[in-house]
């Protein structure tokens, strides 16, 4: 047995359940996120969100999930069906190849590259052609509107979310997702990167909901002015795809900030086990603060939101990554930048 493991055909199959174990983990993490979405929002509201389908409503979600699937797939006259498939299709794809990256806890990854950051981050690049190629393809001028905008974001927050990244990457020495969660270990939450850094941990999170289309970012989508933006021509099973695109975009963000700021599956206190229930646990954390900023801060006008990203966060980010060059540099303030930022 040990030896078909060890062959090719054994590694194969591996890597096959580790794919499967991790699509699983995300699809369910997704039901759920929906779930938890509408009940945050309810709450913030004040009323009682889904509370019919099944025991508090859990199975809510399923059911809208098979609503979506079994209708009839409306397909506008002039669109383009071939792309007009493919684009949400891509979107959810490429969202969930991220995670391949992700480390949950030590040994807990699909592949461990050294450049794993770059990896997830260049793959979250391309999330956009989906939404640009939805636009296209329906042939209409809310969708194609609700397209340039998504491309116009995404790319102006990518800069930001690239450059605070380099920051992590400067402080940890390496882009190695696995060996920045443990430059972070040391006195529990107080040797976390969120200290050093913790200006662009605002700024991370910000750029986050600006990334995934979320409020009060959703610009690409606004009801109040596109219908339903880059999605207005879609139904049934498309939809539902794009949607899941959305939210496994957002579940990585969470998985982001757990590991570049707040020590992955590190405990937060020492002698407390480390594990995959901290990353879990700081996952969720900020999958709520996510839903609270959606049930709480009205939608930014789009000039707005550009001018946040260009003349703001850029300079900002910019402006932190030449300090901390500068601090690992030169080890300015006896030893701070290298006990705090682990260099």
């Amino acid at each position: 047995m040990a030896e078909f493991w060890a062959s090719s055909w054994g590694i194969a199959l591996i890597l096959l359940l580790q794919g499967l174990a991790v699509i699983a983990f995300v699809m369910l993490s997704l039901v759920y996120m929906v779930y938890g979405d509408r009940k945050i929002w309810a709450a913030v509201q004040m009323r009682r969100g889904p509370n019919v389908v099944g025991p508090w409503g859990l199975l809510q979600t399923f059911a809208d999930a098979l609503k979506y699937v079994v209708k009839e797939i409306v397909i506008p006259a002039g669109a383009d069906k071939f792309v007009f498939f493919l684009a949400p299709f891509l979107s959810m794809t490429l969202a969930l190849l991220a995670f391949v990256a992700i480390p949950f806890a030590p040994g807990w990854v699909m592949a461990d590259i050294n450049v794993g950051i770059l990896f997830i981050f260049a793959v979250s690049s391309l999330e956009v052609y989906g939404v640009i190629m939805g636009g296209w393809a329906s042939n209409s001028k809310y969708p194609f509107l609700g397209s340039l905008r998504s491309a116009a974001q995404m790319i102006s927050y990518e800069v930001s979310l690239g450059l605070i990244i380099i920051g992590i990457i400067i402080s940890a020495g390496s882009m190695n997702l696995t060996a920045i969660v443990e430059a972070q270990r040391g006195m529990g939450a107080l040797s976390w990167f969120w200290l050093p850094h913790l200006p662009m941990v605002v700024l991370f999170f910000v750029s986050a909901l600006a990334e995934t289309n979320r409020p009060p970012f959703d610009l690409p989508e606004a009801e109040s002015e596109l219908v339903a933006g880059f999605m207005v021509e879609y139904s049934s099973t498309p939809y539902l795809l794009f949607m899941a695109g959305e939210y496994i975009a957002m579940w990585l963000m969470c998985a982001l900030i757990s590991l570049l700021f707040f020590g992955g599956w590190l405990s937060p206190i020492p002698g407390i086990p480390d594990g995959a229930l901290w990353m879990f646990a700081k996952m969720v954390f900020w999958f709520w603060m996510f839903a609270m900023v959606k049930a709480i801060v009205p939608r930014y006008r789009y000039d707005q939101l550009m001018r946040i990203g260009w003349k703001v966060f850029l300079p900002l980010s910019l402006g932190w990554v030449v300090i901390v060059a500068f601090l690992a540099k030169f080890e300015v303030l006896g030893g701070f930048w290298t006990r705090w930022a682990g260099v």
